[in-house]
């Protein structure tokens, strides 16, 4: 009978795992895209240049997703036509979390600036290596 509980929480719980997982790579994927929205309508010309991680080592992912949210913020539309849709794509990537702290010892200081649609391009870079 012990056998039989334990079988039947061992199984619950191995479902559990292998329901989550594709959850997190939907809200990765969903993630990506927005990013790609945000490149078409972002001002990329007389802005200011962003801290960008690049190849960041797998303790350093919760630094620079950190970055990235915090570059986001600095980001301006292309034209007033696309203020709000720009404003809405930034208030996604702002919820955004990664749950994986890690020991980092680089800041965003300490990644070279790029223009806001290289930036981008890094987030979606980033985000991508997240989800394979």
């Amino acid at each position: 009978m012990k056998r039989m509980i334990i079988f039947c929480m061992l199984f619950f719980c191995s479902s559990m795992a292998l329901t989550a997982a594709p959850h997190k790579i939907a809200k990765y994927k969903q993630l990506f895209k927005t990013i790609k929205l945000l490149e078409t309508t972002v001002k990329d010309k007389d802005v200011e240049l962003l801290h960008t991680p690049e190849n960041p080592v797998d303790g350093c992912l919760f630094t620079a997703v950190t970055c990235f949210q915090k570059g986001t913020l600095k980001l301006q539309p292309e034209n007033s036509q696309v203020n709000s849709t720009f404003t809405q794509t930034v208030k996604v990537l702002k919820r955004f979390t990664f749950s994986n702290p890690g020991k980092c010892e680089s800041s965003c200081e300490s990644y070279e600036k790029k223009t806001p649609k290289e930036f981008l391009k890094s987030f979606a870079k980033l985000i991508k290596q997240v989800i394979r």
